[in-house]
């Protein structure tokens, strides 16, 4: 009876085990359904495997490298509007501060009124202020920030243009500078280019996920998005939060624009047209909540390449590239739609 009694006891254990396992996976499997950014990593698999079968030349060493080098300097705009949206806000002049502020480091520089150093440092300040004026108004003044912000971008775009007559500046007297190295400087890994510039995106995602995860100030900007008066009523500084963030904004766009610059040889003030739209497509396809308080950069991450690598694919697949946005727009509706099943499911429980 003995070694019976063993024996059932033993199995017992092991089956109550097991089930508390499979519940344990099952829990693991539905924590990660929910989660914002389930949703766009399985559609970059998708895209990548698809493109990949139509076209195998679409995961050569040459095109990951070029889709990479102009990635990044978009990608690096969309990192700080996740934080913005996160807060509850939006910022449209980011495209015209991608073609302005080029225009004017080198407009400064070409013209011999002082070194590029200087010329950049004065963009990037130039690019601050532009965004302590975006905060400004939406804090102090009430004013929406998709108004202020684009009538901030007529007005960025218009003084480019203005100032150039309409034509590109040309970048390339600055040879080997230390800043071009700095910034855009490449070199080679087997059959792969790779641009500093994506050591400078690494860093930007790094950084700002951390912010937004693990600091109070990460928690500043999810209170101030989430319920601004209930974050004012425990502290929270709202408006210099939202201002910081404006400011970070502008000018992650105007390095961004720089770097373009830079690699292209090209200072165009039409530079960054439509960016700021596209940019925010990223983000919400990402998993960031239009209506503040919830965002993800690994979200958003995922939401650049998946923008990216549509805009390279259906080009390399015999695509007409002025298809492009028709795509868009449906990853856009497709992933609201999963965003919004996911989160119904997620509230109740299942």
């Amino acid at each position: 009876m003995a070694p019976t009694f063993s024996r059932w006891l033993t199995h017992a254990t092991h089956s109550n085990f097991d089930r508390r396992v499979q519940v344990q996976q099952r829990s693991f499997i539905a924590r990660a359904i929910a989660r914002p950014e389930f949703g766009p990593f399985v559609l970059l698999v998708v895209e990548l495997a698809g493109f990949w079968a139509i076209n195998p030349d679409f995961l050569s060493g040459q095109n990951i490298s070029n889709t990479l080098a102009f990635t990044v300097e978009l990608g690096l705009i969309a990192l700080t509007m996740t934080l913005l949206m996160t807060s509850g806000e939006f910022d449209l002049s980011v495209g015209s501060l991608f073609g302005f502020s080029p225009v004017l480091m080198w407009t400064l520089f070409n013209s011999g009124w002082t070194s590029l150093d200087v010329a950049f440092v004065v963009a990037l300040i130039v690019a601050a202020l532009i965004g302590l004026v975006n905060g400004w108004f939406v804090t102090r003044l009430k004013i929406p920030s998709f108004l202020v912000t684009l009538g901030m971008l007529l007005v960025v775009r218009g003084t480019a243009l203005f100032v150039t007559d309409g034509f590109p500046q040309r970048t390339w007297s600055a040879g080997g500078h230390w800043l071009a190295q700095a910034l855009v400087g490449d070199f080679y890994i087997g059959g792969f280019r790779i641009y500093m510039s994506l050591f400078w995106f690494i860093a930007a995602a790094v950084a700002l996920s951390y912010t937004l995860t693990q600091t109070k100030a990460g928690n500043w900007i999810l209170a101030a998005g989430g319920n601004p008066g209930a974050a004012r009523a425990r502290g929270v500084n709202v408006n210099r939060t939202k201002v910081a963030l404006f400011v970070l904004s502008s000018l992650m766009a105007s390095l961004a624009g720089i770097i373009s610059s830079i690699r292209t040889s090209a200072a165009n003030p039409n530079s960054g047209t439509g960016y700021e739209l596209e940019v925010i497509a990223m983000v919400v396809i990402g998993g960031t909540a239009l209506t503040g308080g919830r965002g993800t950069i690994i979200g958003t991450v995922l939401g650049i390449f998946i923008l990216r690598v549509m805009r390279n694919g259906i080009v390399l697949i015999g695509v007409p590239g002025l298809a492009y946005n028709i795509f868009i727009g449906a990853i856009i509706l497709g992933m609201m739609a999963l965003h919004s099943w996911l989160e119904r499911r997620h509230q109740a429980g299942t």
